[in-house]
């Protein structure tokens, strides 16, 4: 029987009327045999969130003093779920055991996926499904990346396509058998790797937004929800901001041609938006453009030097010192005398001085600049390469808000045109685009 992987995140399971949603869904498709879930997700604003507070627990702990305060309100909250699901009380009396282990100082990558732990063990006995610990069968190897032999091992686990599975996502465990949590948000890599190992036809990722939008909805009013992306462009939508669907979990289903569908547990009836990986013919002729996608917060080093294309090894050199300070590069936009390094501010942590002063005495550039709160915004779609006209349009747009450009680049796969500008245009360089593209289009 064809299965599908169900990832539910921390919205969809916050409490027992959100839970009694996933039961719902689940039922709605029998194919929906295994089922990953997140911690539960705030309930209200100013509620804090499950992982912040077993993180707290486990560093007050470390400190020899009192997790009383924060422990109490992880306890509640489980214990309200368990009430509202009609749960045996049983299933809490885990968590006193758990309390000991973060007194007697376990890991604290063991200590934040308890969240994730005591979601799935209650979900699973409220579904009547079996339980299934990640820690068993994923193994995370240094860098955060998968042993392939996982797939394997969870592939058995996973086995029976008539039984209901309930996986716990967020972590797995070291090839020493200690628990390591992928980073936040990485439950969808838990629900892309179920779905890989168990052969699923479809990954559906269930959230609160319906899918993913073309642009950020704090700076276009109501974008349009995107009804068919591919891997290639959500990969770029999400590295450039887009935060929706963790991209690191694009990896293994994409391994395997395995599609997503990013969908909303509170509205059930809507399709969402799917991540294929070829584009439909249709979708490709609907619109020019998949998204706009952005970030803020980049410094900008500019060397000038005469004759400097002539200079054998130059760029190497360059990126070199930056290497050797432990900075990502991120752009390098580049004419025949000058070149310009892009970074994200917050990789420089102090060292713009340092860098700098390297630069001057190895590479004796005539001009060194830096420029600060550069934003970047990038124009993503399969289908730009085909399309005249496109940069035309990015650039009238911008040039009809008075959006001075400060960088211009362009892939090699000619899937995306990211431009560069002053933060405080950022806002208004993404609404100017959305228009050009979509209000207008």
């Amino acid at each position: 029987m064809e299965r599908i992987v169900v990832k539910f995140g921390g919205s969809s399971v916050a409490d027992g009327k959100q839970i009694a949603k996933v039961a719902a869904i689940v039922a709605a498709d029998r194919r929906r045999r295994i089922v990953v879930v997140s911690a539960p997700g705030k309930r209200r604003e100013e509620e804090r969130k499950l992982t912040d507070l077993l993180y707290l627990c486990h560093d007050m702990a470390a400190l020899g003093t009192s997790i009383a305060e924060p422990f109490a309100e992880i306890y509640g909250r489980f214990a309200l779920i368990a009430d509202q699901l009609g749960l045996s009380p049983a299933l809490l009396d885990q968590l006193d055991s758990f309390r000991g282990e973060l007194e007697q100082g376990c890991g604290r990558d063991y200590a934040a996926s308890r969240g994730e732990y005591f979601s799935a063990r209650m979900i699973a006995s409220y579904l009547g499904g079996e339980f299934v610990d990640p820690a068993d069968h994923i193994t995370i190897l240094p860098g955060g990346r998968i042993d392939e032999d996982s797939y394997r091992a969870l592939g058995e686990r996973l086995g029976d396509p008539e039984r209901l599975y309930v996986m716990a996502g967020f972590y797995g465990s070291d090839p020493a058998g200690r628990v390591v949590t992928f980073s936040r948000g990485g439950s969808d890599i838990s629900g892309a790797i179920a779905a890989r190992a168990a052969g699923a036809v479809l990954y559906e990722n269930w959230t609160d937004t319906s899918g993913i939008l073309m642009a950020d909805p704090r700076l276009v009013k109501n974008p349009r929800p995107i009804e068919e992306i591919s891997f290639r462009e959500i990969r770029e939508m999400a590295y450039m901001g887009a935060s929706v669907f963790h991209d690191e979990a694009i990896v293994p289903v994409r391994e395997k041609g395995i599609p997503i569908r990013i969908r909303n547990t509170n509205r059930p009836e809507e399709p969402g938006t799917l991540i294929t990986p070829q584009l439909s013919p249709a979708s490709l002729g609907e619109t020019e453009i998949a998204g706009i996608a952005g970030r803020r917060g980049f410094v900008m080093l500019c060397l000038e030097k005469s004759l400097l294309s002539k200079e054998k090894g130059f760029l190497h050199r360059l990126l070199g010192i930056f290497e050797e300070h432990g900075v990502g590069c991120e752009q390098c936009p580049s004419s025949i005398d000058s070149i310009s390094v892009l970074v994200e501010a917050c990789r420089l942590d102090g060292l713009e001085e340092v860098l700098c002063e390297e630069i001057r005495r190895r590479l004796r550039p005539d001009s060194l600049v830096v420029e600060r709160d550069l934003a970047l915004i990038a124009v993503v779609g399969e289908g730009m390469v085909r399309t005249i006209g496109i940069a035309a349009k990015i650039f009238a747009a911008l040039h009809k808000a008075a959006v001075n450009v400060r960088v211009i680049n362009q892939g090699a796969s000619e899937m995306n045109i990211i431009v560069g500008v002053a933060g405080e245009d950022y806002a208004r360089a993404v609404g100017a685009l959305y228009a050009a593209f979509v209000a207008e289009g």
